[in-house]
Order: structure tokens, then sequence, then C-alpha cells
């Protein structure tokens, strides 16, 4: 028992490492962790032989819990008030922010890099995404997160995410009568939830014992489970509960900061972590073309998708480039997706490599882009939480 420790020890402690190069050198969690797993896998491997245990069944079923519980946290971030008001605008600026990176780099994996089909369509799921946690990061840290703006970029993020969960899950998933199974109780359940959740809550929530991640985590794994069963996979459902119950858990500002400490704190790292330990560094230097034809088509097809979107909007030359540049990035379903694939045969270690770095340099290039160069001060709240009047009135906004 004692190597169970020790290993957990040494994973825990390449998170606190990993968390405290994101405070140092102002990135996100995520990303350093995919990078500091690579490295260390790297470095263990070289010194004494032996690998950081990223198949131990323990360990899965960490990063497995990690990533169901933060892709619901995801869906939970929704503003359904916001998404209501500016539904139009959200979902044409998500769903080409989606479907032309989705086409373009199937495309160009299948012509220009020589994969297979499966692959190529993989390649486009996973490049498709936009990263919910590093534009919620950026948006929290400027205080656009308050702002109808910011909002309405984050609900774009959700509608482009969605089209990744369903693409992900239509393609790869082999439909069967177990499909159909999993597809009608997963509606059922959906159907449920928004009105079954608040009366549990109501009547049994606010006590010691946290019945509400209990009951949260019971769907979850139920639906997951479900969901590997019918051989798809067990982070698709969580999206749309997450969805479904943004109304209700997604306003419970305690009960969210609880799970994000338990996911955050605990689960995540071992997610990430074990999904850098899978990159292999000699994979991408020997193919430095395939990574930029990977990380060049994402750039390319996002920013001539969304741009012309934004512009239809009314959107202001600033608000347009920092919105499409933020829809360009991409770290948390790239990896999940990029995962998936390796996982299951779908893809092998050097393609995954290349994904996985094409994903982390789409999170970090187009953020750095628009925080040096395009953000719409105007739009910044000042201390009293309102965007500044005088500049905002000086500049276009964004229309219905």
């Amino acid at each position: 028992m004692y190597e169970v420790w020790g290993i957990a020890a040494l994973w825990l402690g390449l998170a606190l490492l990993a968390t405290l190069l994101s405070i140092w050198l102002r990135i996100a969690t995520a990303l350093s962790e995919i990078v500091v797993g690579t490295v260390a896998q790297l470095l263990i491997g070289a010194l004494i032989g032996t690998s950081l245990g990223s198949d131990q069944p323990w360990i899965k079923f960490l990063s497995g819990t990690g990533a169901i519980v933060l892709t619901f946290l995801a869906g939970a971030e929704l503003d359904p008030v916001i998404f209501r008001a500016k539904w139009k605008e959200a979902t044409a600026i998500g769903f080409i922010s989606f479907l032309a990176p989705f086409l373009g780099c199937t495309a160009a994996a299948f012509y220009l890099l020589d994969w297979t089909v499966r692959s190529s369509w993989l390649a486009g799921v996973a490049m498709s995404t936009t990263s919910v946690a590093v534009v919620y990061a950026v948006m929290l840290e400027l205080g656009l997160n308050k702002t109808e703006f910011g909002k309405t970029i984050l609900a774009a993020c959700f509608i482009t995410d969605l089209g990744t969960v369903i693409a992900l899950g239509l393609i790869f998933a082999p439909f069967t009568i177990k499909t159909v199974i999993f597809i009608v109780v997963s509606v059922v359940v959906f159907a449920v939830l928004p009105y079954v959740t608040p009366w549990f809550f109501r009547k049994y929530g606010n006590r010691p014992s946290e019945l509400e991640a209990k009951y949260l985590l019971l769907i979850l794994f139920g639906l997951g489970s479900l969901a590997a069963w019918s051989e798809s996979e067990a982070v698709l459902p969580a999206y749309v509960i997450g969805m479904v119950l943004a109304g209700t858990v997604g306003r419970d500002h305690a009960l969210i900061r609880r799970l994000r400490t338990l996911t955050f704190g605990f689960l995540t790292p071992f997610y990430f972590i074990r999904a850098g330990s899978y990159v292999s560094i000699a994979a991408v230097v020997t193919a430095p073309f395939a990574l930029l034809v990977l990380f060049g088509s994402k750039m390319i097809t996002k920013i001539f998708g969304v741009y012309p979107v934004t512009k239809k909007y009314d959107y202001s030359h600033k608000e347009g480039v920092y919105t499409t540049l933020l829809m360009s990035t991409g770290l948390t379903f790239g990896s999940i997706s990029a995962l998936f694939g390796l996982t299951h045969g779908i893809i092998d270690q050097q393609q995954y490599s290349l994904l996985i770095v094409a994903v982390i340099g789409s999170a970090v290039v187009p953020t750095l882009i628009a925080n040096a160069f395009f953000i719409p001060k105007y739009l910044l709240p000042n201390r009293d939480g309102d965007a500044h009047n005088e500049a905002s009135q000086a500049q276009p906004q964004e229309h219905d």
C-alpha cells in the first residue's frame, strides 16, 4: 500500500509545482499541469527508467472524475439570462467557431498530413474547441465577466464546446441499440433535472453532510457509466447536465465554490498531468511541419470564421478581434478529445503529442496577443461595477 501513497504524494507534489508555476508565469493552471506532466514523465523515465504510473486504475478513476466534474462545472457557468437575451449572437459566434476549424483542421490533417479518415476527424474535433477555462480566467482577471460583452463571449464558448461534445459522440460512438438507450435515458434525465434538483436541494440541502455534492456526483457517474456502456465518452452527458442546471446549481455560488475546491484542488491535476505524461517530445521535434499545419489551420479558420460574424453584430474592430482571439483558444476539451482518441486507438502517440502541443499553443498565443493589443478597455467595469460611460459612448457596442 505504501507504493500507492508514494505515487499519490508524487502526483500532488507535481500538482503543487504546476500551481506555483501558473502563479509565477500567470498562465492557466491546466496548461502548467500538462507541461509538468510531460517534463516529469520525461525526467523520471530518463533518470530511473520508470513511469508516473498513469495507467494505474485508481489514477485513471481520479483522472476521469476530474474530467467529468470539470466538464459539468463548465456547463454550469452558463448565464441563462444573458443567453436568452443574446442567444442569436452567441449561437452564431459559437457555431462558426466550432464549424470552421472542425472542417478546416480535418481537411488539413487528411490532405496535408496524410492522416487516416478517423484520425483526421479526431483532429478536427480536438482543434475545434474554445477553452472556457482560459476565457473565463481572462474575463475574471479583467472584470469582463461582469459585463454583457464578456458574458456573451462565455455563452458563445459554450455553444462551441457543445458542438465539440456532440461531434465527438456522433462520429466516434458506434450507433447501436445501446446508443438508443443512452440517448433516451439522457433526454429524460435532462428534462427532469431542472425540476427535481431545486426541490430536492431546498428540502434536504444546506447540511454539513454535503448532500448536494453527492447528488450531483450520483447523476454524473450514473450517466457517465451509461455513456461508457454505450461505447461513448463519460464526459459527454456531464456538459449538458451542467447547462440544464445552470439556472439552479450555477446560481448557488457556495456550492459551486465547494465543487471547485474538490475539482481543482484534487481531481483535475490527475487529469491534466496524466494527459501531459503521454506527450512525446521526440515525436513533436521530428514533425515540426505537422505541428505548424495543425496550429495554423486552427488559427486561420477561427479568424476567417469568427471575425466576420462579430462584424455582422456591429462589434467594433477591437471587440471583434478580441472576441476572435479568445474564441481561438483551446485547452480543456481539446486535450479531452485528444486523450479520447489515444485511449480508443483512433490516433497514435505521435499524433496525440502533436495535437496536445498544438492545443497548448492555441491556449497561449491568442491570449497573449489579445491581452497585449486588443483589450476593449472602454468596456472594462469601473470600481462601481459599470462600464466606463464616457468611453463606451465613443465606441460602438454590440447589438442584438
